[in-house]
């Protein structure tokens, strides 16, 4: 009888302690290069966003492992019930890889893939989201077309006809790029993405000739009138929005959470010798070409940049000072552990907080699932014998 109160007692420990920590976000700040936004404690708080990559979800209706199809589903619908409960975000920014071969379902098939992003989201429904198409999910340069694109845009909010999107949310401008389609040379796609670089140049010249505008009249100043030349980006390094990208952009320095610099000497690796990410059709290149790069720079003067596809968490600063973050995957395949990242935007403007959250691996939860199936057998065997 004793027995089986201990053991009774040792499943209910093991239940409570897989419903609170395994499934619970462990986050960490990680610092930026001057640790101001840390140290600041008394800036208000203007908008908290939750951002993942690379679920790599395989459908309800695919021929995947009990695992992937029921396990899976289960642990991760629970997680994203407790972040939400946790960290409290006040918007979802998926950037890219819904799903594992969302680029060869059929529309019914990807509407199942759907239908469990959906699923799994929960209490984030409520909340603005916003899903970058990643290549799983629209294919590689030779199969790349509008079509696919449009499975996406369809499917997920705010996004136009080339995969690409501009929002505002609080005080913080988003744009998001298909950065898929910046890889293909002569894809029609490609100059679509192009198109919206330019559009949002254009807009956010209007929008930094009208604050400039407003400065100097309230100086008493006049105004010249002129003819802007929209080919000419006069903003400063850091002013422009929020960027979101599935590729990374091209890296010449990288500077890693724990303030080592790897520095690469400025020389620009040759684009056709950059390693590759992953296998079987998704061989895709790690960051995009300099040339691109450059001129999304050159246009956006982004604020910071989020990108994704490598699947591991790094920090990364540009040459012009411009901080790159890569989410890493929430997945698990490959054997990682999935992670995210809690970004925390301050009300003056500037100040940006980012959190590197880390989720128990597979064979931990795994481990869990066993340790409470064994303690189980025993109660109920001991219960019998009693």
């Amino acid at each position: 009888m004793i027995l089986k109160h201990v053991l009774l007692f040792i499943f209910t420990f093991l239940y409570i302690f897989y419903d609170n920590w395994v499934q619970t976000p462990s986050c960490d700040v990680v610092p930026s290069s001057n640790n101001q936004e840390i140290e600041n404690e008394q800036m208000d708080v203007n908008l908290n966003v939750m951002m993942v990559a690379d679920l790599l979800l395989p459908g309800r209706d695919s021929r995947s492992g009990y695992l992937d199809l029921h396990f899976k589903d289960y642990y991760f619908t629970r997680f994203f019930q407790k972040s939400y409960e946790l960290l409290k975000p006040d918007m979802l920014i998926l950037l890219g890889d819904v799903s594992a071969q969302g680029a060869k379902l059929s529309q019914s098939k990807w509407s199942t893939v759907v239908q469990q992003f959906h699923s799994l989201l929960g209490p984030f429904l409520d909340l603005p989201y916003h899903v970058v198409p990643g290549d799983r999910d629209v294919g590689e340069c030779d199969s790349l077309n509008e079509i696919l694109v449009n499975k996406i845009t369809r499917s997920f909010p705010g996004l136009d006809s080339a995969g690409c999107g501009a929002f505002d949310i609080g005080n913080v401008n988003f744009v998001s790029l298909n950065t898929v389609a910046l890889l293909c040379e002569n894809n029609e796609l490609r100059f679509s993405v192009e198109k919206a670089l330019e559009r949002e140049r254009v807009e956010l010249q209007m929008d930094n000739e009208h604050t400039n505008n407003m400065m100097m009249e309230s100086s008493g100043i006049t105004i010249p009138r002129h003819d802007l030349n929209w080919r000419e980006n006069d903003m400063s390094s850091g002013s422009g929005p929020v960027l979101l990208l599935h590729i990374p952009l091209h890296q010449t320095v990288d500077r890693v959470h724990d303030g080592t610099v790897e520095n690469t000497l400025g020389i620009a690796e040759p684009f056709e010798n950059r390693p590759l990410v992953g296998t079987g059709p998704y061989e895709l290149l790690q960051t995009l070409p300099q040339n691109a790069t450059e001129y999304i720079f050159h246009v956006l003067k982004p604020r910071i940049v989020f990108s994704a596809h490598t699947q591991t968490f790094s920090d990364r600063t540009h040459v012009d000072g411009t901080r790159e973050i890569v989410v890493p995957a929430m997945s698990w395949d490959d054997g990682k552990d999935p992670a995210f990242v809690f970004v925390t935007f301050r009300k003056n403007g500037t100040s940006v907080i980012v959190s590197h959250c880390k989720l128990a691996g597979r064979s931990h939860v795994i481990l869990y699932y066993i340790s409470l199936f064994v303690v189980l057998l025993l109660t109920l065997r001991t219960s019998l014998r009693s």
